[in-house]
């Protein structure tokens, strides 16, 4: 006798179908109604366990649509070739990473100058409420919302590069840009974090309930100090990171 409470019976069933391939990522699940009478189960009962599989991030609701299975074809991001000006790059590392990828980018842009947030002042060795300007964008894949990058820089950089405060992007990337004027970025810092995300955050990445973002904040070093730090927010069902260190040659095939 299964002790499990009707709506997780649901939810178990339709799972296995899911991960079974009877329901692909795209298709549409039956009604509640029909779910109920499949289960024999109330609607309320049934809507219980569609959004448990909600909150797993399984499947995706909309009004007046039903319920929908999620695609999930995850983006490949290799960190430690990111903005690495010793591999060829055609733009910057974001569109020559997913160029290369066989997929297509695209992003929106905007500059501001704000105070330093004190996590960037720390980071950027600068003063709370420093000057800085931000650089801000929404990025895709394939016009899939995939990320978030806000990256601050120091007001005495700006200084000696202005590009960076101007509207509109820098085609090689501001890296490349950067050290074509003398501030070369030697080294990073990389921190990794996960959580859910804000309103503000799953609006922008079309977040559904359940779904964690991926936080990575990359602060860049010149030889005496910090030049910047960017804080990449990543849809977490979508994306999946990955480092090259030491010698690779044992490692014959792709994972």
């Amino acid at each position: 006798m299964n002790k499990q409470p009707k709506y997780r019976q649901v939810a178990d069933a339709l799972r296995r179908e899911i991960d079974n391939g009877a329901y692909p990522p795209g298709a549409r699940l039956p009604s509640e109604s029909e779910l109920s009478a499949r289960f024999e189960a109330s609607r309320n009962t049934v809507r219980s366990g569609l959004n448990l599989l909600v909150t797993e991030g399984l499947i995706s609701s909309s009004q007046g649509l039903g319920y929908e299975v999620r695609s999930h074809e995850v983006f490949k991001l290799n960190a430690s070739r990111f903005e690495n000006l010793s591999f060829p790059q055609n733009g910057d590392a974001y569109s020559t990473d997913v160029t290369n990828a066989g997929r297509r980018p695209h992003q929106t842009f905007r500059v501001e100058m704000l105070p330093a947030p004190e996590e960037i002042a720390a980071r950027l060795k600068v003063k709370e409420g420093a000057k800085t300007v931000l650089r801000f964008c929404h990025r895709y894949v394939d016009d899939v919302p995939w990320s978030t990058q806000a990256t601050y820089y120091p007001g005495w950089l700006v200084e000696r590069a202005p590009r960076l405060a101007e509207p509109g992007d820098i085609a090689d990337g501001t890296t490349r840009y950067l050290a074509d004027h003398g501030i070369s970025q030697i080294g990073y810092f990389d921190e990794i974090a996960t959580r859910m995300p804000t309103p503000e955050e799953a609006r922008l990445l079309e977040i559904g309930a359940g779904v964690p973002v991926l936080l990575w904040t990359r602060t860049g070093y010149s030889d005496e100090k910090p030049i910047r730090c960017t804080v990449t927010t990543f849809r977490g069902d979508l994306n999946r990171m990955n480092y090259e260190i030491g010698d690779l040659a044992g490692r014959d095939e792709d994972l």
